[in-house]
């Protein structure tokens, strides 16, 4: 955070805009009561697709097809949604399942072709990630879910409100997303999905030691295709946060970026729920305090050179570390070993 603020501070001298008074106004205007709930809200998706991240990175896949998995996630559920009437929780169980499995099911191209073709996952998913947000998406929604526009916005029908998730409250306008309870439970089976169980110990000896782990018994294939599964079903809920609780149809205007943030967010919160979630916090907050900017005369790109400071920081300070606890335990072994063979020549 001390370099991020250092180094935009240094922009910001560069276009003649004094650094003090900007971060003032941000902080001010970020900690303003409707501003926290915006600030929650923001966060909500980008833990989600953060999660979605993490679960591939603790195995050593790069899931880079969050963006483009959520984006079809949303569309179909969206779609889905609208064309049904049922009670209440029902109808909502109905369209996050929907949107699990659309996730899933994308994911599933990449998995397939990484455990049969031998394709790396980063070059697939980037390539359904076209796929899916220029045409696959696109086309679906123009040809076969649009209503008929409004102004110039291509959207899907309405969901009723038996499909809606509630705002669990409202402060000056602003609702905090009623999905954030769901979030929680997601959070919380994550950490004992990944750490308390047989499956997550296997998933980070896969990604640790993936040699190790083969000779313990643990299927590199079939890991792998789970946990590609496992990260698309958490990445289909990443939209739902907006589509329920905010938009209610799926449109041109639902949110773009919120995978790829999530990358970011994963590398943040070292892929762990509570650092997640601080990660997720961090960035809903810069997010919204950013918007006094724009009054102050201050680029508000000045967050984003914060955030990929941020980012790079702590990726090159886990590297710095783990580099000296592994220099560390090299020392300490060769200690040990120096220690056992003086013991060993003063016996003879």
């Amino acid at each position: 955070m001390i370099l991020a603020i250092l180094i935009s501070s240094l922009a910001l001298f560069l276009i003649h805009k004094n650094p003090l008074e900007a971060f003032t106004q941000m902080i001010k205007f970020g900690i303003q009561a409707d501003s926290l709930v915006f600030m929650v809200d923001s966060a909500i998706p980008y833990f989600l697709a953060a999660l979605a991240v993490a679960i591939g990175f603790k195995m050593g896949l790069f899931n880079i097809g969050v963006e483009g998995q959520y984006t079809l996630a949303a569309l179909l559920a969206a779609y889905v949604g609208a064309a049904v009437h049922l009670p209440a929780p029902i109808h909502v169980a109905l369209i996050l399942v929907v949107a699990m499995l659309v996730g899933t099911a994308w994911a599933s191209i990449a998995a397939i072709l990484k455990v049969w073709r031998g394709v790396h996952e980063v070059i697939s998913t980037i390539m359904l990630n076209a796929i899916a947000l220029s045409g696959l998406g696109p086309y679906l929604l123009a040809t076969y879910f649009q209503v008929r526009p409004v102004g110039q916005i291509i959207k899907t029908k309405d969901i009723p409100a038996s499909g809606l998730i509630p705002g669990l409250t409202t402060i000056r306008g602003a609702s905090l997303y009623g999905f954030l309870t769901l979030v929680v439970g997601v959070g919380v089976g994550f950490y004992l999905l990944v750490w308390r169980t047989r499956f997550g110990y296997d998933l980070r000896a896969s990604g640790y030691n993936p040699g190790a782990a083969r000779a313990a018994g643990v299927d590199p294939k079939a890991m792998i295709v789970k946990t590609m599964l496992l990260s698309g079903a958490i990445a289909g809920l990443v939209g739902m946060p907006e589509l329920l609780g905010f938009f209610h149809h799926y449109g041109a205007d639902f949110t773009p970026g919120l995978g790829f943030t999530g990358i970011a967010v994963a590398l943040v919160g070292r892929n762990h729920p509570v650092g997640i979630a601080l990660a997720a916090l961090l960035i809903g907050f810069l997010d919204r305090s950013s918007q006094i900017l724009d009054f102050q005369g201050v680029p508000t790109e000045i967050v984003i050179i914060m955030t990929g400071v941020i980012v790079l920081a702590v990726v090159a300070a886990y590297a710095v570390v783990r580099r000296l606890v592994q220099a560390q335990e090299v020392k300490a072994a060769a200690e040990q070993r120096k220690r056992m063979t003086e013991r060993v020549e003063s016996v003879v």
